[in-house]
């Protein structure tokens, strides 16, 4: 990865030398604008689309185009299944969502932000609101 991030900061720094801006000058300025422009919704949204796409670039230029297919199919997979539980989720009270979000936050720092962490079955949501409806309720 640091090979890719080399690779784009090098392009970067020549971007900005053929629009005649001093390349370190540019890439302390990328640094500085999301405190610069955090009230510029728009810019932000633009800005952070720009960030993610080449983000997108370094991944597939680390990785080669087969396993950054498999990387994205994985990812889709992966959001598929969070969209399908926030569903899911829906269906109860906004007190149990809480606890459902907040046993997602728990499961994803204790994994250190694993991708699966992100995703609990049914069986666990239901869990949760048990194990809140009721206190005193334990588990096997």
């Amino acid at each position: 990865m640091q090979e890719a991030v080399a690779i784009t900061t090098a392009i970067q720094e020549e971007i900005f030398s053929e629009i005649g801006i001093d390349p370190q000058l540019g890439l302390a300025c990328l640094g500085k604008i999301n405190m610069t422009y955090e009230s510029d919704r728009d810019l932000m949204i633009r800005f952070y689309e720009f960030v993610a796409k080449e983000e997108m670039a370094c991944e597939e230029a680390e990785l080669g185009p087969e396993r950054f297919a498999e990387r994205l199919r994985m990812q889709q997979n992966l959001q598929e299944q969070q969209l399908e539980m926030l569903k899911y989720m829906r269906s109860f009270h906004m007190d149990d969502q809480s606890a459902i979000l907040e046993k997602i936050h728990q499961q994803s720092n204790k994994a250190n932000f694993e991708t699966g962490a992100s995703v609990l079955t049914v069986e666990q949501m239901q869990d949760v609101v048990r194990r809140r409806v009721s206190p005193l309720f334990q588990p096997r």
